[in-house]
C-alpha cells in the first residue's frame, strides 16, 4: 500500500529572514544546476531552476533541508514530499527517487545536504549524557520533520563559514555537532540514538544493510546475514523491512539495478553482461526487473538518458 506523506510550516518573519539569508548563500555558493561540493567537506548544496524526473540514488545517511523550492522523495512505495524549511533526514543508506516538483530560474529549488556520521553521533550521545537512551523500537530509516529556530540558526551559520574560510577548520565542527545534537533533541531524534548506539536490533539492521551495500553482486543468504549480525532469520526480516520499507532481497534488487544502470551509463558494454556482473541469471530477468524499475528496458532508458545529457549539454 502507498503512503503520501507531506509536511508544510507556518510563515514566521524571523524564520523567512533567515530563509531569505540562506537563499542568497546558496545562490552565491550554488549558482547554477547541480551539486555542490563546499570548503566544508560534509556540507553539498544542491540547486535546479527546472523540476526534474525522478532520480534514482543510493542515500548515504545524511540531513536535507529545503530552502527553496519543493521536492517528493520515493521509498519502496511510499511518498514523502516536503517543502522550504522542513528537513528531512536518511539515518541509515537507502535506495531512493528524489523528484524536484517546484522550481523556476526565478525560485530555483536549493536545498542543503549535511552527511551524517553515525560515529559521531554516537560520541555526540556519549558526551551529551542527558539525552538519554531512547527504548528500543524499529522504524524508518528516513524521517521529515520541522525545523526550528535553533536548528535554523545552526544551519545558518554553518553556511556563514563559507565567508570566512580561515575560519572553517575550528568552528565547522562546532556547528556540526550543534545541529546533530538539535536532531538528537527533537521529536524524531530517537531513531538517530537507535542507527548510532550499539547493540540496538535497529544498529544491527544498519551492519546488515552497509553488507548488502558491499556484497549486492554476490548471492544472498538471509541466514548467514542473520547469523552475522547476531539476529534469527525472522527478527532479520521484520526489522529491515521495519526501517528500509524492503525486505533484504529486494533492497538488494534495488542496489543492482541502480549499479547496472551507472555502469551501462559509463560503460560500452553490453546489457547481457553488465546484467550477469550484477548477479542475474538470464538476460531476460535482468531486462524485466530493469524495467520494473526504471520505466523503460536497458537500451531505451539508456539511450533516452544520454540524448537529455548530450540536450543539456548543448543548451
Amino acid at each position: 500500500m502507498s503512503v503520501s506523506t507531506s509536511i508544510t510550516i507556518a510563515p514566521d518573519n524571523g524564520v523567512d529572514l533567515r530563509r531569505a539569508e540562506l537563499a542568497n548563500l546558496m545562490k552565491r555558493f550554488a549558482p547554477e544546476y547541480g551539486v555542490h561540493s563546499t570548503a566544508i567537506e560534509a556540507l553539498h548544496l544542491i540547486r535546479s531552476d527546472h523540476p526534474t524526473e525522478a532520480l534514482h540514488v543510493v542515500h548515504k545517511p545524511g540531513l536535507c533541508v529545503i530552502v527553496q523550492g519543493r521536492k517528493e522523495v520515493t521509498l519502496a512505495d511510499e511518498r514523502y514530499v516536503y517543502d522550504p524549511l522542513n528537513y528531512l533526514v536518511v539515518s541509515v543508506t537507502l535506495p531512493l527517487a528524489g523528484q524536484v516538483i517546484e522550481a523556476s530560474p526565478d525560485q530555483p529549488y536549493l536545498c542543503i545536504r549535511l552527511d551524517i556520521d553515525p560515529a559521531q553521533i554516537c560520541r555526540l550521545i556519549a558526551d551529551a549524557s542527558p539525552i538519554g537512551v531512547p527504548t528500543e523500537r524499529a522504524d524508518r530509516g528516513l524521517f521529515l520533520d520541522r525545523i526550528d529556530e535553533p536548528l535554523l540558526d545552526a544551519m545558518l551559520r554553518l553556511l556563514r563559514l563559507l565567508d570566512s574560510p580561515d575560519d572553517i577548520a575550528t568552528l565547522a565542527p562546532l556547528a556540526q555537532q550543534e545541529i546533530f545534537y538539535r536532531l538528537l533533541r527533537g521529536a524524531q531524534g530517537r531513531r538517530l540514538h537507535e542507527i548510532a548506539i550499539p547493540d540496538t536490533q535497529t544498529h544491527r539492521i544498519s551492519r546488515a544493510i552497509e553488507w548488502l551495500n558491499t556484497h549486492y553482486a554476490e548471492p544472498l543468504s538471509i541466514e548467514s546475514l542473520a547469523q552475522m549480525i547476531n539476529l534469527s532469520a525472522s527478527a532479520l526480516h521484520h526489522r529491515f523491512k521495519a526501517v528500509t520499507a524492503m525486505s533484504p532481497l529486494q533492497y538488494q534488487k534495488q542496489l543492482r539495478l541502480q549499479e547496472a544502470r551507472r555502469l551501462l551509463l559509463a560503460e560500452n558494454s553490453d546489457v547481457s553482461s553488465i546484467g550477469y556482473k550484477m548477479g542475474y541469471e538470464s538476460p531476460s530477468q535482468f531486462s524485466r526487473e530493469y524495467s520494473r524499475l526504471f520505466g523503460a528496458s536497458p537500451s531505451k532508458d539508456i539511450a533516452r538518458l544520454r540524448a537529455m545529457a548530450l540536450q543539456a549539454s548543448s543548451a
